[in-house]
């Protein structure tokens, strides 16, 4: 039974994502908001909200591991899977502002994270926490990257026509948003407890399947919408969506789950973060160096290998 709540948390999940993110950037086209700025906060919010939710009812529920396991796993996951994958598939052309403003906040907020959550580390202390404090910081730094990705909305509205976002009234806009919203919170329910019940039988630890099946089964919606505006000829999409998902993890998703309910964080370790950051920084180098601003097959694939190893170490450390 617990994987049969597992298989029907993650469609609901999956389908309210999708949901809610064609009725919310239905109404950012209406408005004209570019394609970057639709892939760096609209489709990004919608394909991290079942992140959001997976990992807030995760801190109500006392898992803090799997609300953790899940913001790392996907982070990496994004980067390294989503992005090698496709730029194996199709060479992804990297826009100049993303690799020179949105991927080294990228990387911060990384760093903030790792910092935040290294209480043993930093200060000595006998557990790591994620306070509520460590929770309202991140989500100051979540109205900053809000503000920064306003100021590219109001300079930047020549290309919001994008073919891939679906035009609607806003009627039924509202009605995915609301019945995609219901989709995740009941969907992230059912997700939750089989996935925790699974963890408990099979003697696994819950940080580590948060780092492998909820980080992946979370991170679909991303692999979806990166997948597809890569084969539309639209990398700005394809990689605003991924680097504004793992911004609002961390500082959004986390922040809000920190806040809610302080997270106990004990199965996550510095390799996992290590992989995090690591990946972010192999962004920047691929997307910075040897063939300008793009992101050629062999690096996705040297991306892809790199994810690869990375699960192959968790599952035999688990």
């Amino acid at each position: 039974m617990s994987l049969v709540f597992v298989v029907i948390g993650l469609v609901l999940i999956l389908v309210g994502a999708n949901a809610l993110t064609d009725g919310a950037a239905a109404v950012a086209k209406r408005f004209r908001i570019s394609n970057l700025v639709i892939g760096l906060t609209i489709v990004a919010f919608g394909t991290s909200a079942p992140e959001l939710t997976v990992s807030v009812l995760s801190a109500l529920k006392g898992s803090p591991d799997l609300a953790m396991g899940n913001v790392v796993g996907s982070n990496i996951f994004n980067v390294l899977l989503i992005l090698g994958v496709t730029a194996a598939i199709i060479p992804l052309h990297v826009p100049r502002s993303t690799i020179t403003k949105e991927v080294p906040f990228c990387i911060l907020a990384s760093l903030v994270l790792l910092f935040v959550a290294s209480d043993v580390w930093i200060d000595g202390a006998t557990e790591n926490v994620l306070s509520r404090i460590d929770g309202l910081v991140l989500l100051c730094f979540f109205a900053i990257f809000f503000g920064y990705t306003l100021a590219i909305a109001h300079n930047k509205t020549d290309d919001a026509d994008e073919e891939g976002i679906k035009s609607m009234p806003v009627w039924r806009s509202a009605l995915y948003i609301v019945g995609g919203l219901a989709g995740l919170i009941y969907g992230g329910q059912l997700f939750v407890d089989g996935s925790s019940a699974i963890a408990r039988n099979l003697g696994v630890s819950e940080s580590t399947i948060g780092l492998t099946l909820v980080a992946g089964g979370t991170s679909l919606p991303e692999l979806a919408t990166s997948a597809v505006a890569a084969l539309k000829k639209n990398p700005q999409m394809a990689i605003g969506n991924v680097v504004g998902s793992n911004l609002f993890n961390i500082f959004f998703v986390l922040g809000c789950a920190a806040s809610i309910s302080p997270l106990h964080v004990a199965g996550i370790t510095m390799v996992d973060y290590a992989v995090m950051i690591g990946s972010a920084v192999l962004l920047l180098i691929f997307g910075q160096f040897f063939r300008q601003r793009t992101i050629t097959r062999w690096e996705g694939v040297v991306m892809t290998l790199c994810f690869i190893a990375y699960t192959a170490y968790l599952v035999a450390n688990a």
